[in-house]
């Protein structure tokens, strides 16, 4: 257990992405914050704590013991076999420090292969989709070879005035162009902003173990959308129903074992007034 006066020194891995730069804005007042960024060379290349790391091409490890993280955050995309590697080389590196854990930002997506019910945190994940299989192929690997270092959080859909879900509603409105909604979809949701909130505590209380960082009740996709929209106060785009089956299925995560305190928590109704706020567009940077 690290003393308390002790900063923790932070790596978040996909820094310039959606999560991830969200993250590095709430974390960097309380903790010396290392990001890694792909492409985005113009916007980060000049930031001393962003280093360019593309997980096709380059080996994690090198950059790990330059930086020495107590804390890696991985959120980081890119190519199936190519993630996995780079999160073999993050273990071997936890085998070595002993003293650094891992939180790994997973998904909804680790049940996509199951439509039944709601699920929770000790279920078992199945997948049908190549981006699920991953993420599960991920957490079992962090799971088995370095539990007592690790802490999986799955994500809902996550929103927000600047999340890209947003910004193409936004969009579809402004040219009353179509938007896809799944009226017999039934999910959970939260924002980005409450998921960093949520992280940070999980960071400080050093929790270990499986969460689904997701709203506490659910809510069919297109009745999300449709909220959204009326509380935005604008004209409707237009909204195109896609059904994949007659009945209602679930790809939905709820807190169950694992939950947070109250004021961590989020509702759908809380997301939709978070979704809804006419604020400017802030640039990731």
């Amino acid at each position: 257990m690290k003393k308390k006066e002790e900063r923790h020194r932070i790596l978040i891995l996909g820094g310039s992405g959606f999560i991830g730069n969200a993250l590095y804005k709430e974390l960097l007042s309380y903790f010396e914050v290392h990001c890694t960024y792909c492409q985005q060379h113009g916007a980060f290349s000049e930031n001393k704590v962003f280093y360019n790391f593309c997980v096709e091409e380059d080996s994690i490890f090198l950059l790990l013991n330059k930086i020495k993280p107590t804390i890696i955050i991985s959120c980081i995309n890119g190519e199936s076999k190519s993630q996995f590697s780079a999160h073999k080389e993050i273990v071997n590196y936890a085998l070595l420090n002993t003293d650094c854990s891992i939180l790994y930002i997973s998904s909804a997506e680790v049940f996509d292969g199951k439509f039944a019910h709601p699920s929770y945190e000790n279920d078992i994940p199945i997948s049908q989709t190549e981006a699920g299989k991953l993420k599960i192929s991920i957490e079992k690997l962090l799971l088995e070879t370095i539990p007592l270092q690790t802490t999986i959080v799955r994500l809902p859909m996550v929103l927000g005035i600047n999340s890209p879900e947003v910004l193409h509603l936004r969009q579809c409105i402004r040219h009353k162009a179509s938007f896809d909604v799944y009226p017999n979809l039934v999910i959970t949701a939260t924002t980005v902003n409450k998921v960093c909130q949520q992280i940070h505590y999980i960071v400080n209380q050093s929790l270990r173990g499986i969460f689904h960082l997701a709203s506490n009740d659910m809510v069919h996709h297109e009745d999300l959308f449709k909220e959204i929209t009326l509380k935005i106060g604008a004209k409707m785009p237009i909204f195109k129903s896609i059904f994949s089956s007659n009945e209602d299925h679930y790809n939905a995560l709820l807190p169950k074992y694992n939950k947070l305190p109250k004021t961590h928590q989020i509702t759908v109704s809380q997301v939709i007034e978070e979704c809804s706020l006419n604020e400017e567009i802030i640039s990731i940077k």
